[in-house]
């Protein structure tokens, strides 16, 4: 006899269950955003570009991830740290009511990462610093396709900015990091104030 493995299922057009709890409201974003920004400075002191996720249910950090595959001018554009907290989310068994989890991530998700929480059916992006050169949010939705028009997730940009942006202005300015350098986004992070 086989045993049946239970899997995550994402639910971006399910109606909330009669034990649905709504993604964290706002006054947890500041605490929440902190933990992200942990994952990001570990990731800082490896080297890589300081991204860092953690993923968010019932009050609680569930899964966490952090950037890999940049350091040493490393090009490795799989392993953002959205991604790699969402690998951890599909094996969680039993997984959670994923329109119940808010994902904090310390730079806004690029398109790749957009999409992956978008079609997971995670409730809420929180964001701290705007990636001004390839940030997924900006989308105009309603121009998509009904997979991505129509899904119901909520972004928040803007938390905890400052400590995020710090992290990036000292990846930047260290000539020993090469990822990114000389792009838009190097430049944009370089003037800001």
């Amino acid at each position: 006899m086989t045993k049946k493995t239970e899997r995550f299922s994402p639910s971006p057009f399910r109606f909330p269950t009669s034990d649905f709890r709504p993604p964290p409201s706002e006054p947890d974003d500041d605490r929440f955003m902190g933990e992200a920004l942990i994952e990001a400075r570990k990731a800082f002191a490896r080297g890589e570009f300081p991204v860092g996720c953690v993923l968010v249910c019932s009050n609680r950090v569930i899964a966490h991830g952090r950037r890999k595959g940049t350091a040493d001018g490393g090009g490795n554009e799989l392993d953002h740290a959205e991604m790699v907290a969402l690998r951890r989310l599909v094996k969680m068994k039993p997984a959670p009511e994923a329109a119940a989890v808010t994902a904090y991530c310390t730079m806004e998700p690029c398109l790749m990462c957009f999409s992956a929480l978008m079609l997971h059916g995670i409730g809420a992006i929180v964001y701290a610093y705007e990636d001004a050169m390839g940030g997924g949010t900006v989308c105009p939705r309603e121009r998509l396709n009904p997979l991505y028009r129509d899904s119901r997730t909520v972004i928040r940009g803007g938390i905890r900015r400052a400590e995020s942006l710090s992290l990036f202005k000292a990846f930047f300015a260290d000539p020993t990091n090469h990822y990114w350098r000389a792009s838009h986004l190097a430049e944009y992070t370089l003037n800001q104030r």
